[in-house]
């Protein structure tokens, strides 16, 4: 069995996780809560890209670092990918309603890499709505960038995630963590 039939479903996992967040991430949410927008503080790539981290730590788990490792290289590599020839396809055939410029699409595809690579943090926003003034967090007195709240908001939604996540997560691992018992042994 070679590696991509044996690892597909931790590689597809990881491709899936990545490109449908590199999507979302182009939609600020809508809304209000109080006097909270939601837009200036939140995309929906941030309820999407924390799963990432769990298919990387259940590949770790299941087959070692050495094998997540390569997991995670060719999940991305194929997420990026898609990332870059997803998006036009899907406003071509109207199922997002505006049109992504190829700059913006590689940027998003290289900052999603900064999460598992400090080498990707040149590749920061460069719209007019990312980079507006915006009250910080959504809601409070001082003004910044609104990339900066989404950075906040997103590390707050991963962090939320994590505390929800640390019970199915455990269950998952502690499965994954002993050595499978061949049948009939």
């Amino acid at each position: 069995m070679n590696f991509l039939t044996r690892y597909l479903p931790f590689v597809a996992a990881m491709a899936l996780v990545v490109v449908a967040s590199n999507i979302l991430v182009q939609f600020p949410m809508q809304g209000q809560v109080g006097g909270l927008s939601l837009a200036d503080l939140l995309t929906w790539g941030a309820f999407t890209y924390p799963f990432s981290f769990l298919v990387t730590d259940l590949a770790n788990r299941r087959y070692g670092p050495a094998v997540a490792r390569k997991v995670v290289f060719v999940g991305f590599m194929t997420a990026v990918t898609c990332s870059i020839l997803v998006p036009p396809f899907l406003f071509r055939h109207g199922l997002i309603e505006f049109e992504t410029a190829a700059d913006r699409l590689v940027r998003i595809a290289a900052a999603s890499g900064a999460a598992f690579s400090a080498a990707f943090a040149f590749a920061g926003p460069n719209d007019s709505f990312a980079l507006e003034a915006a009250p910080l967090m959504g809601m409070l007195p001082v003004e910044t960038m609104r990339w900066v709240s989404w950075a906040l908001g997103d590390l707050s939604v991963k962090l939320i995630i994590a505390v929800v996540a640390l019970i199915p997560y455990r269950l998952l691992a502690a499965r994954w963590s002993q050595p499978a018992v061949a049948v009939g042994a």
